[in-house]
């Protein structure tokens, strides 16, 4: 579940890595267990490829990291959440399909 293009952050590396990202951040709350977690992966490799430039894709893992999940109420996963300025701009829980994603996260960037 590692790909070039998707950073794997921590609770120490929030601010730096998503609030303070010039880029707005796709945050990605998942767990190795999680099968719709794995089942979105792929998805989003190739969403990472195609906004390039214009968004960042970060996973959290919740098992190895407790406050951030926590400090957003992070419930079930996949917990998707766009942050834009330092600001959460979406959430989407759950496993969605590439049209569901891009929609979702077109709709949260314009």
């Amino acid at each position: 579940m590692s790909s070039s293009l998707i950073t794997h952050i921590t609770d120490s590396s929030f601010d730096a890595d998503v609030l303070q990202s010039s880029t707005p951040v796709l945050l990605d709350f998942w767990a190795e267990w999680c099968g719709p977690c794995r089942q979105i992966a792929p998805t989003l490799e190739e969403l990472a490829a195609a906004y390039q430039g214009k968004l960042a894709i970060k996973k959290i893992n919740v098992d190895e990291n407790r406050d951030v999940p926590a400090k957003f109420g992070i419930r079930g996963i996949p917990t998707l959440i766009l942050f834009k300025d330092g600001q959460q701009v979406a959430t989407k829980v759950g496993a969605s399909n590439k049209a569901q994603l891009q929609a979702f996260i077109d709709g949260a960037l314009s």
